[in-house]
């Protein structure tokens, strides 16, 4: 069974309005018992809830593809001491190289 999550949209329009009516309803009863206190961290809850479903619909929009191009001859420069280090092992620093220079030129086919 799959559970399918509700639309950003949605979400952020009924926690918006929930965070509306709360904020009326603690204005309205002006109470400065528990039960205030209760209604306005749920408005603060519903607001913030709001706020992310918002954020989560702009962000949800497809970005525009970026070409991918073949990496430049001299990309050895990438690997930094670091991931030398990290790899230790000679062929396994031999095989990143191999890889990032692409197919070899002199046939080998390593």
């Amino acid at each position: 069974m799959t559970v399918r999550r509700p639309d950003a949209r949605l979400v952020a329009l009924v926690a918006g309005m929930a965070a509306v009516a709360l904020l009326v309803t603690v204005v309205v009863l002006r109470g400065e018992g528990l039960l205030a206190v209760v209604l306005a961290l749920l408005c603060v809850l519903s607001a913030a809830i709001s706020g992310v479903a918002v954020a989560a619909v702009r962000d949800g929009r497809e970005p525009p593809a970026i070409p991918v191009s073949p990496p430049p001859a001299d990309a050895l420069h990438a690997l930094d001491a670091d991931t030398l280090e990290t790899l230790g092992n000679r062929e396994a620093v031999r095989a990143m190289r191999d890889r990032y220079r692409g197919p070899s030129a002199d046939g080998e086919g390593r």
